[in-house]
């Protein structure tokens, strides 16, 4: 999906996390995957984050490929905050990925009205995952943005949060949460986009989704999460999903986008984001 020009970081992906200080256990070095270069923000590349050798990609970024796909199905891809947050930090993370991506949905629909909630939830997650400061800066930002009808500074807004959320996990060396803050935008918006070239496909269209670059960067980052979270069932089901999904993704002479190449992403984009939603004892 050509989400986002390589500048999340030119989506920017990692390098091998530092782990949670709470796991305390040696763990063997791994080669981090390339980051898609349209998917990194230029100005995420900060030297607080480079001294960790620590990228990863912009869901704003993500997004921005999305503006191809205009008018977006919001209400078959709307998506109800849940009353009870998750107690598990991996889970915490992916469902902040779930919100951001969420955030840059309800400015693509100009209903300012859900931002309030969205703010709300955003400031409740960043508590729980230690970094209600850095969250907190943004929320009466995002209000003010919203009730002044400004689209581009709630974009603004939108991907700070996910910076300082990511500046605050490298402190805590717990990048590997990072990473899974910003798969889970991904997810989401690949989910948004499957779902709105279905529904109006042409191969113009359908060309946005063809992203085997960042299937297999998602896939490999799996790889290098700490084994408390790449070895629990739901996650060792979406690295195999997402190397299936790449050879879908996958377009050459005797590989055209179709209709039914995109009903195949779609169904696979919808188990991915229900799999990641998938809580820890659930």
């Amino acid at each position: 999906m050509k989400m986002i020009c390589l500048s999340y970081l030119g989506l920017m992906l990692l390098t091998h996390p530092a782990r949670c200080q709470q796991d305390n256990v040696d763990e063997p070095e791994t080669s981090a995957p390339s980051t898609p270069e349209d998917l990194l923000d230029d100005e995420h590349v900060r030297e607080e984050l480079a001294v960790n050798d620590f990228t990863a990609p912009s869901i704003a970024k993500v997004f921005t490929s999305l503006q191809n796909l205009s008018p977006l199905p919001m209400t078959d891809v709307e998506r109800k905050f849940t009353e009870r947050m998750p107690l598990d930090r991996a889970d915490l993370a992916i469902e902040i990925g779930f919100l951001i991506a969420d955030g840059f949905l309800v400015v693509e629909s100009g209903d300012m009205a859900k931002v309030e909630p969205l703010a709300k939830e955003l400031s409740r997650y960043g508590k729980a995952l230690g970094a209600g400061d850095r969250v907190s800066r943004h929320v009466a930002s995002l209000l003010e943005s919203a009730k002044n009808n400004k689209p581009d500074q709630l974009k603004k807004e939108l991907s700070a949060t996910q910076k300082d959320v990511e500046k605050e996990l490298v402190a805590l060396r717990d990048t590997d949460l990072a990473h899974l803050i910003s798969l889970g935008g991904w997810l989401r918006a690949l989910n948004v986009a499957a779902t709105a070239v279905n529904k109006q496909f042409s191969p113009e269209r359908g060309k946005e989704l063809m992203r085997e670059d960042i299937a297999d960067y998602y896939t490999e980052t799996l790889g290098t999460l700490h084994p408390r979270i790449s070895e629990r069932p739901n996650f060792v089901e979406m690295r195999e999903i997402l190397s299936g999904l790449r050879n879908d993704m996958v377009v050459d002479e005797k590989n055209p986008v179709t209709a039914e190449k995109v009903a195949q992403i779609l169904a696979k984009s919808k188990e991915l984001v229900k799999l990641a939603a998938k809580r820890v004892a659930e």
